[in-house]
C-alpha cells in the first residue's frame, strides 16, 4: 500500500498538465491557401480547347455559350466538346449522344482551311440526328 501512495504522490508533485484535445489548424489553413493559389493559377492554362482558325464573317458571329460544340480542326478531325472522334464513330454515335444529353443547341465550328464538303457532311449528320438549332461559329471580320 505504501508503494501505491508513494507513486501517486510523485505524480502529483511533478505537476502533470491535463491533455488538450485541440487541433492546431494554422498549418492546415496555410497549406490549403497555397493549394488554392496554385489551382487558381493553373486552371486557366488547362482550358486550351481545340485549336482552330475560324473563318471571318461580316454578320454577327455566334460564340458557343451553352449546348454542344462540334469542331472540325484543320486536319479534318472531329471533336465533340473537345473529345476527338473519328468520322465513322461520329456518324454512328451522334444521334444517341444527342438523345442522352438533350442539348439546347449544337454549335459547329470548323477551321478556315477545312474543305467545304467535310463541313457539310458533319452538318448533315447533326441535322440528321434531329437537332433543329445549329449555330455556325465564326470570328468577327476585321474592319479595313
Amino acid at each position: 500500500m505504501a508503494g501505491g501512495s508513494l507513486g501517486g504522490g510523485l505524480g502529483s508533485q511533478r505537476g502533470e498538465l491535463p491533455l488538450m484535445a485541440d487541433v492546431n489548424v494554422t498549418s492546415l489553413v496555410d497549406v490549403m491557401l497555397v493549394l488554392l493559389i496554385v489551382f487558381m493559377i493553373t486552371a486557366p492554362m488547362m482550358q486550351g480547347g481545340v485549336d482552330v482558325e475560324l473563318p471571318r464573317a461580316e454578320a454577327r458571329p455566334l460564340s458557343p455559350k451553352e449546348g454542344m460544340v462540334v469542331t472540325v480542326n484543320r486536319d479534318g478531325r472531329i471533336f465533340v466538346d473537345q473529345t476527338p472522334v473519328s468520322y465513322n464513330d461520329f456518324r454512328v454515335t451522334f444521334r444517341s449522344l444527342v438523345a442522352t444529353r438533350k442539348p439546347s443547341g449544337v454549335y459547329l465550328q470548323a477551321d478556315n482551311r477545312v474543305p467545304y464538303g467535310q463541313v457539310v457532311r458533319v452538318l448533315a449528320i447533326i441535322r440528321g440526328a434531329g437537332v433543329q438549332n445549329v449555330g455556325l461559329v465564326a470570328q468577327e471580320e476585321e474592319a479595313s
